[in-house]
């Protein structure tokens, strides 16, 4: 397979790490460049929780996004750990940090960032978020000074990533940073995670969207088969809670929340393979998972990050 760029010396091809606080954006604006879901949202904070690559292929560059969990404060679960030891390992392999915040808004986990950024040595470009949730504009311009002068940055842009505003402006500060390289993955490639990834990460999105307030954080899914039968694929998948209590809440009464999210997800995973689907789903309990580098390991996070 011929990889875009080979004998082009004006290729461009390189690493973008995506880093900011918790629900500011990161995986939409991924999302809006790769041109398809290859990181879940919600509105829930953390919803992101591995290191996800998304592959953009433009006429003259291969722009591989690092998709990151959010950076937060209050590490006291091994997964919360593991969260920031991800995002932090992404700035050692980018060649472009994007760091996101939003707009109008600066955190006592924007600050952690911003700290955290302190050690960066390649070039960082501001992307100032949901642009399209401020009436008044002109009133940014404080709100972008103040932020400016706080490090030192390649640029700034405002940006919606829900609506696609201002990314071309973005995606033209990024390209330039580059180094000049044949791309380095396939040109119908659009992210590194596997079809099993992509189901589990799906299903979850959709308890988190059904449960919203009631959703325990301690809760996973791996998927155990996907199995071609016929002209169908039969994929059987475990939501993974913490404990008993949390069962009954995922299952739902007379199985209602389960099925709901069953269907839903089904839809989605159909669109995403292109193919026709039966989803089993089943909800077991693993006591205290996500405070067992161990059983983040067997459930696919990568523990060794940074």
């Amino acid at each position: 397979m011929n990889f875009p760029g080979l004998g082009d010396d004006d290729f461009r091809a390189g690493f973008v790490a995506v880093v900011g606080r918790p629900n500011v954006g990161k995986s939409t604006l991924i999302n809006h460049f790769v041109g398809s879901k290859v990181s879940i949202v919600s509105p829930r904070p953390q919803t992101t929780r591995h290191r996800i690559l998304g592959v953009v292929n433009r006429p003259g560059a291969q722009v591989i996004f690092i998709d990151t969990p959010g950076m937060h404060v209050g590490q006291k679960k091994a997964i919360n750990r593991v969260m920031n030891r991800t995002a932090v390992s992404a700035l050692a392999e980018a060649e472009v940090i994007v760091w996101i915040i939003e707009a109008g808004q600066w955190t006592a986990l924007d600050q952690n960032v911003l700290q955290r950024l302190e050690s960066v040595s390649q070039p960082v470009i501001l992307a100032v978020n949901k642009t399209d949730l401020v009436s008044d504009k002109a009133a940014l311009l404080p709100f972008l000074n103040d932020i400016s002068s706080r490090r030192e940055l390649h640029a700034v842009v405002p940006v919606s990533a829900l609506r696609g505003d201002q990314t071309d402006a973005l995606m033209t500060e990024i390209e330039p940073l580059l180094p000049k390289s044949p791309a380095m993955f396939p040109p119908d490639m659009r992210t590194d995670r596997g079809d099993a990834f992509l189901v589990a990460e799906i299903v979850r999105e959709k308890l988190t969207l059904r449960l919203r307030q009631e959703l325990p954080y301690g809760l996973t899914v791996q998927v155990e088969q996907i199995k071609r039968d016929g002209e169908r694929l039969d994929i059987h998948a475990i939501i993974f809670v913490e404990r008993s209590s949390q069962k009954g809440i995922v299952v739902g009464k007379g199985g209602n929340v389960l099925k709901a999210v069953g269907t839903s997800a089904r839809r989605d995973i159909m669109r995403l393979l292109d193919t026709s689907v039966h989803l089993e789903l089943w909800v077991k309990v693993k006591e205290n998972w996500a405070d067992s580098e161990q059983d983040l390991r067997r459930l696919g996070f990568d523990t060794d990050a940074g």
